[in-house]
């Protein structure tokens, strides 16, 4: 007996490259062989034992089962799938839909439009479906899938975070009693980075100055909205917002040590690795209510209905200054976390290929909502920024244009500064900041 895995792209250090290593470890166990099939792969940091290239998959038997981690598009990978007649099963991390990457990004909207129609396409030919989440497992529901399926969480590798965070972050900013506030994920219009900045400039305009925001992320490919972000916070007036770009995993680690608070308003998440990460730092969670993060959170940290940055820079005051509320958000985080450690979520995955080795079926599908309320933590956090009056309506992101004529000064000005940044953003990002202080103001 044969189970292997399909994925279009095979990256160490992502939440769907460390999901795929870590079940190929849980094959291993089972009485069969087992091997990854990929089409691109980080060749330099994952060992070449375990994969091979999407044209050397064999023609399988019945028998055999083939877990397809869909999270993208891939008309190879379909059309390798339809030619098998063995078991056929997807791992759904979701695919962020085309609408918020149209006016950015254009191949982007193109991609995710045909990720969806390969998803279409194999809603037909496969034998039951396991989804890293209850949200997505209800979006394949909603998009008509009639299979068995189950929620199998995405193995997150928290041994990794035990590393030395970078002495160069934390020495740039440490000790220096602001309060700092992280958001960790890829620079992309469904973060909504925008809502986070806006947020963050009226906390520190009514409520702490002495104040940073850290946005931790790749803006590589969203340059159009990375630039749209940068004019917005320009417009407001902010200061003490940094953007890290691309950097190493040691310097993640260092802006989980730093931060304060974590804040997410992002508006389309499959899971969200980070929020767990958060977590694992014992780091107090602010996040907006919407798609999975509600059914990641579960119940743990403070998730809010209401964008407005009055109700949200109270939210974060409250956790910063509110000691025993504070507490309260970390002790249902660590009891969050256990749900998700290696040993539990290992052990669903075993159950699962079992199953599905012996011939068994996964669990009958239904439409889910395990969502659980914060109860009277939420409530009064929730309550207390409801009464807070907002004393000015700052800019939308709306006002400002998706693109701008630029001139050749600042053109000149913004290459200098991605070419500074991608060698040390730490120091870029205090020249961005001295010049907009002392100079243009």
């Amino acid at each position: 007996m044969r189970i292997v895995q399909l994925v279009p792209f095979l990256t160490y250090g992502d939440a769907v490259g460390n999901d795929v290593l870590a079940l190929h470890q849980i094959l291993k166990e089972f009485d069969a062989e087992t091997r990854i099939y990929v089409q691109a792969v980080d060749t330099k940091r994952i060992d070449e034992s375990v994969y091979s290239y999407l044209h050397e998959l064999p023609l399988l038997d019945e028998e055999d089962v083939i877990f397809y981690h869909m999270a993208s598009g891939s008309t190879e990978m379909v059309q390798a799938l339809k030619k098998q007649r063995c078991r056929r099963y997807i791992i759904y991390h979701n695919i962020t839909p085309p609408k918020f990457f149209s006016g950015y990004c254009e191949p982007a909207v193109i991609a995710t439009q045909q990720a969806f129609d390969d998803l279409e396409k194999l809603r037909t030919i496969v034998s039951g479906c396991l989804a890293d989440s209850e949200f997505n497992k209800n979006d394949l529901l909603k998009l008509g899938y009639d299979v068995p399926m189950a929620v199998l969480p995405i193995v997150v590798p928290f041994e990794d975070y035990a590393a030395e965070p970078s002495e160069e972050v934390l020495s740039a900013y440490e000790g220096d009693d602001y309060v700092n506030i992280l958001f960790v994920g890829r620079i992309a219009p469904n973060k909504k980075q925008e809502d986070i900045i806006k947020s963050f400039c009226y906390y520190k305009k009514y409520v702490n100055p002495k104040s940073r925001l850290f946005l931790v992320g790749n803006w590589k490919g969203q340059e159009t909205y990375f630039d749209r972000l940068q004019r917005y916070a320009a417009a407001l007036g902010a200061e003490d917002i940094f953007f890290s770009g691309h950097i190493s995993f040691r310097e993640i680690l260092a802006y989980y040590h730093l931060a304060d608070v974590f804040l997410c308003m992002s508006e389309h998440e499959g899971f969200c690795v980070p929020l767990l990460e958060a977590m694992y730092f014992n780091i107090p969670v602010l996040a907006y209510d919407s798609t999975a993060i509600p059914y990641t959170m579960g119940g743990a940290g403070v998730v809010f209905p209401d964008k407005e940055p009055a109700k949200v820079a109270s939210l974060i005051d409250q956790v910063v200054r509110n000691e025993k509320l504070r507490q309260t958000m970390l002790e249902r985080q660590q009891q969050r976390l256990e749900y998700f450690s290696y040993e539990n979520i290992a052990g669903m995955a075993r159950e699962f290929v079992s199953t599905i080795a012996e011939g068994g079926e996964l669990p009958g599908a239904s439409l889910e909502d395990s969502r659980q309320e914060t109860g009277v933590l939420q409530a009064a956090a929730l309550q207390a920024a409801a009464q807070v009056q907002c004393k000015e309506e700052l800019l939308s992101f709306g006002q400002i244009p998706v693109h701008q004529q630029e001139s050749l000064r600042h053109r000149i000005l913004v290459r200098g500064y991605r070419a500074v940044h991608s060698l040390c953003p730490v120091f870029a990002d205090k020249v961005k900041s001295y010049i907009k202080r002392h100079i243009l103001s």
